[in-house]
């Protein structure tokens, strides 16, 4: 197998072509459907994929590290970069003061249409679900990794100001052992853009399995993730040629649970108590 270091984002394309005699029939149709269209397939999910090439997300993987790399992710991100174009990445760094407000403006502008298109698109009964399932359960564990893993940490704290049993562990193998000790009348919330991540969905079917609820906050409506949620709350943006972790997508999600936390704070029992508590902790912080 070819190291994942030999194969950039600018011979990716290459790489995948040279190797079709190679490729079983299903990795096959993978293959061709990224062929036809390589910068395409940066904003679907592994899952979409694999339905397009009438293939399975295991064919989606088996084909990327076949040619070296460590999954679809991977095969997204080189290939994004691959695509970036030279001036706008040159003005970010070495432009004048000028140019970088327009940058930044310009990201301002692309983060608020992300939340306008999520706000278009949301759907009600899934919110309502999610919201009357976190007042139901007996515990609720946060789930995520990479760049979602502050989201879920800030989600679990905010929840606990609410007097509400939430919890959110950095380690992923933490994660995944106390998502398997949920149990029924539990609730496993997941925050992930692709819904595909080996850890976060591991720690899911885990809960799964236990007898938990699992919701889920992502950006795409078909992926591993969604397939085992009761409930999926689709809000993001896609990754785009500049910004391959979108970050976009983090502030979505962000202000989705922010919402939702105001829900909360109108109908827990005893939730003002607790939020004035956690005032008067947080005062011994303050000057």
């Amino acid at each position: 197998m070819t190291s994942e270091n030999t194969v950039t984002g600018a011979d990716v394309r290459e790489r995948v072509r040279s190797h079709l005699p190679a490729f079983s029939p299903a990795e096959r149709r993978v293959a061709d459907v990224f062929l036809a269209d390589p910068l395409g397939v940066i904003d679907l999910s592994v899952t979409q994929l694999a339905a397009r090439a009438g293939s399975s997300p295991a064919s989606v993987v088996r084909m990327c590290t076949s040619i070296g790399l460590r999954g679809f992710q991977d095969l997204k991100t080189r290939v994004a970069l691959a695509h970036v174009p030279a001036a706008p990445v040159d003005a970010l760094v070495a432009g004048e003061p000028q140019d970088a407000h327009r940058a930044t403006v310009a990201v301002l502008r692309d983060t608020a249409a992300a939340l306008e298109s999520a706000a278009a698109v949301l759907d009600p009964a899934a919110v309502n679900d999610l919201v009357d399932g976190l007042l139901a359960a007996r515990r609720i564990q946060l789930g995520a990794v990479g760049t979602s893993a502050p989201v879920a940490a800030d989600a679990a704290y905010r929840l606990t100001t609410l007097g509400l049993d939430a919890t959110f562990v950095t380690d992923v193998h933490a994660q995944h052992v106390s998502a398997r000790m949920l149990g029924p009348g539990a609730v496993f919330l997941a925050v992930s853009h692709t819904g595909s991540t080996f850890e976060t969905l591991a720690a899911a079917r885990a809960a799964k399995a236990a007898g938990a609820r699992v919701y889920v906050i992502t950006s795409f409506a078909s992926s591993p993730l969604t397939e085992i949620a009761d409930v999926a709350i689709v809000a993001g943006s896609a990754e785009t040629k500049v910004r391959v972790e979108a970050l976009t997508s983090r502030l979505v999600h962000l202000t989705v649970l922010d919402a939702i936390f105001l829900v909360l704070k109108q109908r827990v029992a005893g939730a003002e108590e607790h939020l004035q508590a956690t005032s008067e902790v947080l005062t011994e912080h303050r000057f």
